[in-house]
């Protein structure tokens, strides 16, 4: 919301200036986003919470730099002039509908000239981000946004029985509203009707049947309050959200209807040449006294950790427009809530009053008590986001026992252990081994799978592993493993044919380790893994550090386990990437220069893989290369006999500038002339 400072003079003497008034109301829960000139103006930019509609004006901000600052409110005060016949004969207000509408004032304003508001205030409503329609409707804009309270203007004549009946729509009832949408009612929401038909929606909209044209003459003006659940869900429903339903679903000030109707309609007669007729018809309901609150300035204390006495906290209250009874016997006192203030209700609510008034900067910083104890293990937050990643790529966790048959086990684990740990008294004969991978226990779960017709199976398993030691203890190391089998995409039909393959696989990888924080992983082809095909496994490396391996599933493996389609696996040492460097994750703003690219395809030995070219080119350090991919390989009888082609794209960009021909060129050649150099390969 915007706030207008000169226009905020005049409710209240600032002693500071707009920056100095702008950090308190914010160290006093009042937010403000921004500050702007306008016109020679200030402009604050509000956001408030949606328990203080009363701040939605500038006479309710005006209450709180006044509270602050301890110094003068000016309340408005009208000056009404009013003339014969009284407004009750010359229309009839009549309320259906206590509930949704416990107060509706109507003010009769004669005589009215329909125009052009005056410079200064169009200016006014300008500066709050409101345009200038005419004299009347700007001067009910005018009030909303300086008193909090919206009202309506009504063309007295084309209502009918000059009548207002404050009802339910009717089921199927039908209303064009001023934005020109017919809107269709239902028998939940309020309207404000004349004797034939509802002219506008209670709290959000006017009609565009009985609305201010250049040939009016006799306005109603409508000043009233409405459930604040009724209009929300009205508004909800409708699709609509207005400066009235913002203001009355919040819970407008019940007190403020009549006062409101009085300072417009006084305007209307001296900026429209009006007549305002005698008499205001007010029509509304008994309201009791809202109750009374106690304040303990030990509770205080104890929930804020500062300190206060009666007569500090007392004054603060009654600051803020609070009536307040001090019992000083009881070390208490009692409050009673303004009727612009509905959100206060219990003694915690008069706690915060007097806590944001002193300034939540005097709050200390301290540990909140709990009736428990405890804290995470290290490391406790790298396990759920690897949790969280692999869960989001389609993977479901594995939990096995620790307990295993050693045949089994012994097929994984060639590369990862040396001697086998046997259960000296185990529970299961056939279970007597202490596990020294994951991968057993998960290619039996994915089996167990396979033997229930689920054929499209990804898991992975956080766990311990256990080797011998010459110590007295075994060595305990936590490893993750992963599986991946079956169809890409689960789901869906049109791509059913498309299988997982070690790609997907080393892309869930680098995903994972990228999600904890770590240097970005290598991956470096390895034919030595027993259990992995050879050509299509690899050795996975964080800086200096082998972390595990991955790969497809050895065809002999997979007879033996009966296998009938290829099945991919994973196992990483997730202790030593934990140990392993972090990444430091700076903000690099998005790139404002083109970028240039450039493809190169090259013949070279088919026993050279893409990662040692992209290695070797980026090992250059070009600054201007920021991207390098592969997009083609071709293999064929077209090429000589061990060749294969590869096509690449590189990727130019400077951070500060638009990089010349002559640069790009440069740097291409460069990483060219690399390749041609060093793997003796033919550019095509």
């Amino acid at each position: 919301m915007k706030i207008n400072y000169t226009w905020l003079k005049e409710f209240v003497d600032i002693r500071s200036n707009p920056e100095d008034i702008a950090a308190r109301l914010t160290m006093a829960g009042l937010a403000v986003d921004s500050i702007e000139s306008h016109g020679g103006d200030q402009i604050f930019e509000f956001d408030l919470t949606s328990n203080r509609p009363d701040c939605l004006s500038h006479f309710g901000i005006a209450r709180e730099v006044a509270a602050i600052d301890r110094t003068t409110l000016k309340s408005p005060k009208v000056q009404l002039v009013e003339v014969q016949p009284r407004a009750d004969s010359a229309a009839r207000v009549d309320i259906q509908d206590f509930e949704l509408c416990p107060r509706y004032t109507a003010r009769v304003i004669t005589g009215v000239k329909v125009g052009p508001s005056p410079a200064w205030l169009a200016a006014r409503l300008e500066s709050v981000g409101v345009r200038s329609i005419n004299n009347v409707a700007d001067i009910t804009n005018y009030i909303l946004f300086a008193l909090g309270q919206p009202l309506h203007a009504f063309d007295l004549k084309q209502l009918a029985g000059s009548q207002i009946i404050v009802r339910r729509a009717r089921l199927g009832e039908k209303l064009v509203t001023l934005d020109g949408n017919e809107r269709e009612l239902t028998s939940e929401m309020l309207v404000i009707a004349d004797r034939d038909r509802a002219v506008a929606l209670g709290g959000i909209m006017g009609g565009a049947d009985s609305e201010i044209t250049d040939a009016t003459s006799d306005v109603l003006l409508e000043s009233a309050y409405f459930l604040p659940s009724s209009v929300r869900k009205t508004a909800r429903a409708l699709g609509m959200n207005t400066e009235a339903s913002h203001r009355f679903e919040r819970g407008a000030d019940f007190e403020m209807a009549a006062l409101a109707n009085d300072a417009a309609s006084q305007m209307i007669a001296d900026l429209a040449g009006g007549k305002v007729l005698a008499g205001i018809i007010d029509v509304k309901v008994q309201r009791n006294d809202p109750p009374l609150i106690k304040f303990r300035p030990q509770r205080y204390e104890a929930l804020t950790g500062l300190t206060t006495n009666l007569t500090e906290a007392s004054s603060i209250l009654r600051s803020l427009g609070l009536e307040v009874k001090d019992d000083e016997p009881a070390n208490r006192l009692e409050a009673m809530g303004p009727s612009w203030r509905y959100d206060l209700a219990i003694e915690e609510d008069l706690i915060e009053e007097v806590a944001r008034l002193k300034g939540y900067d005097q709050l200390g910083m301290t540990i909140p008590g709990g009736a428990g104890a405890g804290e995470y293990l290290p490391f406790e937050h790298e396990h759920r986001s690897a949790r969280r990643s692999l869960t989001s790529l389609g993977f479901h966790e594995a939990v096995n026992f620790s307990f295993v048959e050693g045949e089994i086990d012994r097929k994984f684990t060639q590369s990862l252990v040396k001697e086998e740990l046997i259960i000296t008294n185990p529970i299961d004969e056939t279970q007597s081994s202490m596990r020294s991978t994951l991968l057993g226990g998960l290619l039996k779960s994915v089996a167990h799978n396979f033997n229930h017709g689920s054929r499209n199976v990804r898991l992975f398993e956080l766990g311990k592993c256990f080797e011998a030691s010459e110590e007295e203890r075994p060595i305990e190391t936590e490893r993750l493993g992963l599986v991946m089998t079956g169809a890409r995409y689960d789901l869906a039909w049109e791509d059913a044919s498309k299988r997982v393959d070690f790609y997907d696989l080393k892309g869930a990888i680098e995903s994972l380790i990228e999600n904890l924080g770590r240097k970005a992983a290598r991956f470096s082809p390895d034919k030595d893994i027993m259990y992995l095909h050879p050509g299509r496994a690899a050795v996975i490396s964080i800086g200096s550090e082998n972390v595990g391996v991955l790969g497809q599933l050895h065809p002999r493996v997979a007879a033996d386990l009966k296998f009938k389609q290829d099945v991919f696996v994973a196992e990483l040492d997730f202790s030593l990437i934990l140990n392993c460097e972090s990444e430091e994750v700076r903000y690099r703003p998005l790139p404002r220069f083109p970028v240039v690219s450039r493809d190169l395809s090259i013949l070279i030995d088919d026993t050279v893989g893409f990662g040692e070219i992209e290695n070797a080119i980026r090992a250059l350090g070009i600054p201007e290369l920021f991207d390098l991919k592969l997009f083609d390989v071709y293999s064929g009888r077209e090429l000589p006999q061990g060749k294969r082609a590869l096509a690449f794209t590189l990727r130019y960009r400077s951070d500060d500038r638009t990089l010349t021909e002559a640069e790009v060129n440069g740097a291409h050649s460069r990483a060219v002339e690399e390749v041609v150099t060093r793997f003796k390969a033919e550019v095509r």
